[in-house]
């Protein structure tokens, strides 16, 4: 009796063994076909040299961060010029075989100066972002592809009181409030969707609890963030110019609950903005 429990133990053993030895040959294909170093169908490719030269580096979702050292950076994967160097800051042309328009960003996490490459595109990376891409996702749609730059707020000159929207008048707060509603329609208002913005600072996290996007770079018609400071700055978007730079409508940047209209970039400086709501 005990012999053939031992043999029957022992066959069970050799075909888990072998069921396990089946699964991780099966496995190890479909998670090199992931990333091979050839650009399929459906992906984003970065090659290490100009005009489609060198090692390839493709990629089939959006990367907030490609790392920037080895055993953790997504490298170069195919042989040629630049295989397993780290794509963070060293991809010199791209080919977007997705069905998007994919957008390469300077900086990580989608930010600074930017190059979209449509669907389909073989192209080498312009002066900016050649040696220095560091991010990439599908150029966000939404927003419009301007608009005009005007003091339009319906209580200039006043400092005190709250607007119907409840934010104090004259604040950045209350003059953004105003363009999102009257130039995106949205009937925002210092509790919307449930939410209590508050100070300017408090902006970007209050639209993620609302279910509202918030990019690391801006589009026209974005409610721009500035998280620095006693309160934060907010201001509207109503132009992204070609080298990366944009311009804001705004209330309130230099005191005196004045408007001004400027050319800034992104960044976490006084003068600069980290985060873009997106509310259409």
């Amino acid at each position: 009796m005990s012999t053939r429990v031992g043999r029957a133990l022992r066959a069970i053993g050799v075909s888990v063994a072998i069921a396990v030895v089946g699964v991780g040959a099966a496995a190890a294909p479909a998670q090199a076909a992931s990333r091979d170093g050839v650009c399929d169908s459906g992906e984003f490719c970065y090659y290490y040299n100009s005009d489609f030269a060198g090692s390839v580096s493709d990629h089939g979702s959006s990367l907030a961060d490609y790392g920037a050292t080895q055993p953790t950076c997504y490298e170069f994967k195919s042989a040629g010029n630049g295989q397993g160097v780290c794509v963070k800051n060293n991809a010199a042309s791209a080919w977007n075989r997705t069905g998007s328009t994919i957008r390469v960003y300077y900086n990580s996490d989608f930010g600074g100066a930017t190059q979209d490459i449509a669907s389909g595109a073989k192209v080498n990376l312009n002066a900016t972002l050649k040696n220095n891409n560091a991010s990439h996702q599908p150029a966000p749609t939404g927003g419009g592809g301007s608009y005009p730059a005007k003091d339009d707020y319906p209580y200039r000159g006043q400092t005190t009181g709250v607007d119907p929207w409840n934010f104090y008048k004259g604040q950045c707060t209350s003059f953004a409030a105003w363009a999102v509603r009257s130039r995106l329609d949205v009937a925002f208002h210092n509790y919307y969707d449930g939410v209590h913005w508050g100070n300017a600072n408090n902006w970007a996290n209050a639209a993620r609890s609302a279910g509202i996007p918030v990019y690391g770079s801006p589009k026209a018609g974005d409610v721009a963030v500035r998280l620095g400071g006693t309160f934060g700055h907010v201001a509207f978007v109503t132009r992204v110019n070609s080298n990366g730079t944009f311009e804001v409508d705004e209330y309130n940047y230099n005191g005196g609950s004045a408007y001004s209209h400027r050319t800034v970039s992104v960044g976490t400086a006084n003068s600069q903005f980290s985060q873009f709501i997106r509310f259409k």
